[in-house]
């Protein structure tokens, strides 16, 4: 057995784009249309980690999407928890919850799919504004 990816669907596959590899910094590995099928496929993978992709979905006709419980979150581990955070919100992203501890935040893409972030290694000493920024909305 060997893990694929994990696939979630997307309104507006530009939007998600723009969060997932331009904010988040994951890159695009493939892309597939399919006319027939009017959807469109693109699988994504944080930097030299082929082996752990995301598959956005984007159905070219409207629809109305749903989150549930019973999906938790997806994970990243970055360099710099502050960092990161910082260029997700200049590009309008709400931090649900802020790196108080210098470990883990969590966002919300688009499409309302919640995002960890947790600091590789140790956790990085407490900084502001994160330090006492407050939760926003929920994760």
């Amino acid at each position: 057995m060997r893990y694929l990816h994990t696939m979630v669907r997307v309104q507006d596959l530009e939007r998600a784009l723009h969060f997932f590899c331009e904010l988040l910094g994951l890159e695009e590995l493939r892309r597939r249309d399919s006319e027939n099928g009017r959807f469109t496929l693109v699988f994504l993978a944080a930097p030299g980690q082929p082996e752990a992709q995301i598959e956005l979905t984007h159905n070219w006709d409207p629809e109305a999407l749903t989150s549930g419980r019973n999906f938790g979150h997806l994970a990243y581990e970055v360099e710099d928890i502050y960092t990161c955070c910082a260029r997700l919100r200049a590009g309008g992203v709400t931090i649900n919850r802020p790196p108080r501890d210098g470990r883990m935040a969590f966002v919300r893409s688009p499409d309302g799919i919640s995002i960890e972030v947790l600091q590789a290694g140790d956790p990085l000493p407490p900084s502001e504004p994160w330090a006492s920024m407050p939760n926003t909305g929920s994760w």
